[in-house]
């Protein structure tokens, strides 16, 4: 059964996104409604595709029982929404809604991602039981199922009479390409009724050129291409009378002309018959497919139109779903084709992940953000190389590029999808960097615009996390020839930190510290040292210096390790308060910022930007605050196997002192002058706060009052890291009761925009509670669960090529592949009883043991590929 269900105004906000990774969505709402229809190459939020939806009738006899829209009570507010005149603010619901029409009293909305179903009641006149079930393929490693555009629906029927029941189950489908040239068109083959709408005057290289298909396997199908044309709304009128007064609808066909009425598009539908025993149940299976194959450079103005052509490059690429399906047809055969098969894997996923032996609200948070993968967040270019906005307004990406510093948080796609996380770091670095090694956060599109000196200038974390990112990466799919084929980019970017070619002096003497002008992913500058982003620089260094050896570059591996050693050494002794870590500046010395004037080809020089004349002191910096990432450096080390970037006692004291004074139980009298993520007596963790006994500066750091979910996860996920488990969940569950379904969307977790890629750091909830170790270069896996106190831990994992379940007791831990294989050399775990015997697939194998502090490891005597059960005792 569901933990995670919804009802009455908790199904308020829910939008839950069904489609494909790059490829867009549609979105159930928590009472049926499909809202939220972002397939056409850009998000569309509030969205409604005309009069689309299921609907369900009963017969018995030949006469009609009952008929109704397989859509619970809508819930208020009922004024009505937008501008429009006759339909907007102050005329009511939108007709799209069908509120008007007879539905079911009761819904009750059940999600765990990938699946999601409705259960709908209260009406004693309807016969029997309806279930909507929702659901588009989700299989950690295969991004061709992952990446279908489509979104899967069941309507199962359960007739609960003493009599037979004759059921029709509807799928409507509005035309959204216009109300002139639009042609919807009924086909028939292998057995699959396919309704398909689109445009015939539009060409196939324009963005809107499109289609749109309803497909379904059932055996006994009558339908509709067109509904009635009138004036008014004469097409909900007609068709709800042939609905209830014949028991199979006849076709009806228009070869010119427009529809007219309230809702400017022509919409169809399919319709199935079946006939069910007292007692039976039988389900109906439709999928909505789409083809939208076009995308461009929308969100740009004329000349950067006029760059792109200057360049040499056509400012148009194809969706790489449109690659591998013709159209909306070939997909939606595709899909009820494979449909067993998805629907198996998909559901060994989510079973899996909701077996693992973690809290609920861990388990909550962790699948609610891997839903922002199916979003308008998420794209693929041509090629399959995965693209991502920070988030989505309601019309347009916000925030554009694959935005390193951002995306640094996201933890769910490189082990799930370790192959399009890679795409994202070949593209970086074969676009994104200059010819000083300098890496611009944002990568251009079309794929090709090269980086320019004075775009997006090169941030601190963002390139240093793109270091760290390809250390991780490379370790979860061991493919060393992929890291050898960037390394000499990536080699550069690191060299650009002493280099007297960055202008922003990051570390010119060469001392393991950043000293100089940092950009960051809170939007500005920070001067002089800090622990958040020399920690950044240390761990880079760290994991370059493991990288160069690989690569054949032992020198460079000697001098990044000696100068990591050097600053940490520093940074531990003078930017740890003996509370927390901070930073060391002087906020009334103006002169720190005279280096840094128009240190890039920006209007503004950082006197201007950053120098307040009425407060006498330099603004949007730290100082002697407590920042929520001071020590995340050590976070993502700990969740890479990268070892000690900080001292682990003065981390604790740090990370401590930040649920001190950053964590409150209610937000109620925090001075927030900007963006409101929490509010009244929601509890929320603050980006930055300055304890009484510290100057706070006049005007602080950007953001520093509000609650943004992506920081606040890897703070949370650091403490349970550090041992600091309860506060370490409260935090977890402060944002997480936020997205109740009353007040926000439990699957679009906001920052700046809908479904913020930043907040996919849940994932590393897993990680965490597992204890998950991996080197695929060395065929290592491993586990060391914390908090474990039943009898069993159980814990889904995934790696570049397979994925499963661990199961760990006194008795015997074994770890069962259910997608893929892994190749496994050596098993590590934290065990006091030794491992006497190792089988794989029933099959003995020889090993030898040793201990690595508080880890056995367990070394096989040769290389074995499991594909099922690896179990030792």
């Amino acid at each position: 059964m569901s933990k995670f269900i919804y009802a009455k105004e908790k199904t308020n906000e829910i939008s839950f996104p069904l489609g494909g990774i790059g490829a867009g969505s549609i979105g159930l709402a928590g009472n049926g409604r499909l809202i939220d229809w972002e397939i056409f190459n850009r998000p569309n939020k509030r969205s409604l595709n005309g009069l689309s939806h299921f609907a369900v009738k009963a017969e018995h006899d030949g006469k009609v029982m009952d008929a109704r829209i397989l859509h619970g009570d809508l819930n208020p507010p009922y004024i009505g929404e937008g501008e429009s005149f006759g339909t907007g603010f102050g005329w009511g619901p939108r007709q799209e809604n069908l509120c008007g029409m007879p539905h079911f009293r009761q819904h009750t909305f059940c999600g765990d991602f990938p699946l999601a179903s409705i259960d709908f009641g209260g009406e004693p006149t309807w016969p029997g039981k309806v279930q909507l079930h929702a659901w588009s393929p989700f299989i950690p490693s295969n991004d061709l199922d992952s990446s279908i555009p489509g979104a899967f629906f069941e309507v199962e029927l359960e007739n609960t009479t003493n009599k037979l029941i004759d059921y029709t189950v509807v799928g409507a489908i509005s035309n959204p390409f216009g109300n002139e040239n639009v042609l919807n068109q009924l086909s028939k083959k292998e057995d699959i009724h396919q309704l398909t709408v689109s445009n015939t005057k539009l060409k196939v290289d324009d963005p809107r050129f499109g289609d749109l298909s309803i497909s379904t396997d059932a055996e006994d199908v009558s339908y509709q291409e067109y509904w009635y044309r009138g004036g008014w709304c004469d097409d909900l009128e007609i068709y709800w009378q042939d609905l209830i007064h014949s028991s199979r609808f006849k076709n009806r066909n228009y070869t010119e002309g427009k529809k007219m009425g309230y809702t400017e598009r022509d919409t169809g539908h399919l319709a199935v018959h079946l006939s069910i025993q007292p007692g039976e149940k039988k389900k109906v299976r439709f999928v909505i497919t789409w083809n939208i194959p076009n995308s461009y450079v929308y969100w740009r103005g004329e000349s950067y139109a006029k760059q792109i052509a200057k360049a040499g490059l056509k400012n148009l690429w194809k969706n790489w779903y449109a690659t591998q399906w013709e159209d909306s047809t070939y997909s939606g055969k595709y899909a009820l084709k494979y449909w067993d098969r998805l629907k198996r894997d998909t559901e060994t996923f989510q079973k899996t992940l909701f077996n693992s032996s973690l809290p609920d609200v861990a388990l909550e948070a962790i699948s609610a953000n891997l839903s922002t993968l199916k979003t308008a967040t998420c794209l693929r270019l041509e090629d399959g190389t995965f693209y991502g906005w920070e988030g989505t307004g309601s019309k347009s990406g916000s925030c554009e590029g694959s935005c390193t510093h951002v995306w640094n948080y996201a933890q769910a796609l490189p082990f799930l999808f370790p192959s399009l996380e890679r795409s994202m770091r070949t593209a970086n670095y074969k676009y994104s960097v200059d010819e000083n090694g300098g890496s611009h956060f944002r990568i251009q599109l079309p794929l090709g615009m090269q980086a320019e000196i004075d775009d997006f200038r090169p941030c601190a974390d963002g390139q240093f996390g793109d270091i760290i990112k390809t250390y991780r990466d490379w370790k979860i799919c061991g493919d060393t020839q992929w890291l050898r084929e960037i390394w000499p980019t990536m080699k550069k970017t690191m060299e650009y930190t002493w280099s007297n070619d960055n202008p922003d002096q990051w570390d010119p003497n060469e001392t393991g510290i950043l000293w100089g002008r940092q950009h960051h992913t809170l939007d500005m500058e920070l001067f002089g040292p800090n622990a958040w982003l020399t920690g950044y620089y240390l761990a880079a260094l760290k994991a370059a210096s493991e990288m160069a050896n690989v690569c054949g570059e032992p020198d460079f591996s000697l001098k990044c390790l000696a100068l990591f050693e050097k600053g940490k050494a520093w940074a531990d002794k003078n930017l740890y308060n003996g509370e927390y870590y901070h930073q060391l500046i002087e906020l009334s010395d103006k002169n720190v910022l005279v280096p840094f004037n128009n240190s890039i080809s920006i209007e503004d020089d950082a006197s201007s930007v950053y120098w307040s004349d009425e407060h006498n002191e330099i603004r949007y910096q730290v100082g002697e605050g407590c920042e929520i990432d001071m020590v995340i450096a050590q976070w993502h080390a700990n969740l890479y196997g990268l070892g000690e970037i900080y001292n682990p006692q003065q981390v604790h004291s740090a990370l401590s002192a930040t649920y001190k004074h950053n964590f409150k139980d209610s937000v109620r009298d925090i001075v927030n002058p900007f963006r409101v993520y929490a509010l009244n007596d929601e509890a929320g963790t603050q980006i930055c706060s300055w304890p009484d006994t510290v100057r706070r500066p006049a005007i602080p750091l950007p953001y520093s009052q509000e609650d943004q979910g992506g920081y606040t996860y890897a703070f949370a996920i650091h403490m349970i890291q550090a041992g600091l488990i309860e506060e370490g969940l409260t935090v977890i569950k402060a944002v997480r009761n936020r997205y109740d379904g009353v007040k926000r969307n439990p699957w679009n977790e906001i920052e700046c925009g809908n479904n913020y890629a930043r907040a996919m750091a849940s994932y590393a909830l897993l990680l965490t509670y597992s204890g998950f170790m991996y080197d695929m270069n060395k065929k290592m896996i491993g586990f060391k669960p914390i908090h474990f106190t039943g009898n069993k831990f159980n814990s889904f994992w995934s790696l570049d090529s397979g994925w499963g379940n661990v199961s760990i007791s006194k008795e015997a831990v074994e770890l069962q592949v259910l997608y893929g294989s892994i190749e496994i050399k050596e098993f590590r775990l934290e065990r006091e009883q030794p491992i006497t015997s190792i089988k794989i697939d029933g099959h003995e194998l020889e090993f030898t043991t040793r201990e690595i502090n508080d880890i056995t490891c367990i070394v096989l005597n040769e290389k074995v590929k499991a594909k099922k059960d690896f179990v030792l005792k």
